[in-house]
């Protein structure tokens, strides 16, 4: 029986300092869940960085509001995004489907259960699901909080035993990660309430931030599923995850009471 993971990547992690898509950190995490799958792991990947990647793409020379710069920018880089996801595993001989999703589809059951049976079907014949939001059609009031948020109920739709938020720090801290002092607190309990170390900045390529990555980690946590927090920006970190997690840096919700 294969084991099921969810990686979550953040567009702070998929993205440059100056916003372009990084194609190496992209390669570097092919690889890693190549890896997992060759480990006995059904992976699924929920990734960021369609409008970040189609913001590079075009050059606007009129004022666009929130929403429109969404649309446009998500529609014209999630094609960019799959087809560079496509090339990468297609060296490994992976294939891919692409999962477009909406905070409706989880809220109908008639939906809920349509997308699961999808999900369940690609899993089942080998292939690698990659999930992200539909940002083209989704409407301010109907959206994710973000991607985190979207991982936590794929990791509950289809059972996931572990589902990993990959972000540009190394986990939570008991402080402002930036100042002397601070650590990572490397172990969470059931009924911990770590609210007072959360920071409510937002990375700077993505609707996210730490908040929404406690929230979901707790719920998600809540429902039997290991959650681990982990910097993506680190080589090897799935790998170093699953072969040395006492010697890797990362926050993880425990399941014992």
């Amino acid at each position: 029986m294969k084991r099921r993971i969810v990686v979550k990547v953040g567009s702070n992690v998929l993205t440059t300092d100056r916003g372009k898509l990084d194609i190496t950190r992209m390669s570097s995490l092919v690889d890693q869940i190549v890896w997992l799958r060759e480990q006995n792991y059904d992976v699924v990947l929920v990734t960021s960085g369609a409008v970040a990647c189609g913001r590079k793409e075009l050059q606007v020379d009129h004022m666009l509001d929130s929403v429109e710069q969404r649309q446009l920018f998500s529609a014209m880089g999630q094609v960019k995004l799959i087809n560079l996801y496509y090339d990468l595993f297609r060296e490994y001989n992976i294939h891919i489907g692409q999962v477009l999703t909406t905070k409706e589809n989880f809220q109908s059951e008639r939906s809920y259960q349509n997308q699961r049976a999808c999900m369940e079907v690609m899993l089942e014949n080998g292939v690698l699901p990659i999930v992200n939001e539909n940002d083209t059609v989704s409407i301010e009031e109907l959206m994710f909080t973000d991607n985190d948020e979207l991982s936590g109920l794929i990791a509950k739709m289809i059972g996931a035993e572990t589902l990993v938020l990959l972000t540009g720090v190394d986990g939570l801290y008991n402080g402002n990660p930036s100042e002397p002092g601070s650590e990572v607190i490397r172990s969470i309990k059931p009924g911990d309430d770590l609210s007072r170390y959360i920071q409510t900045e937002k990375s700077s390529a993505g609707r996210g931030g730490m908040t929404s990555k406690y929230k979901t980690a707790s719920n998600v946590a809540a429902a039997g599923i290991k959650v681990i927090i982990a910097n993506g920006n680190r080589d090897n970190i799935l790998i170093d995850l699953t072969e040395r997690p006492k010697e890797t840096v990362h926050t993880e919700w425990t399941l014992d009471k």
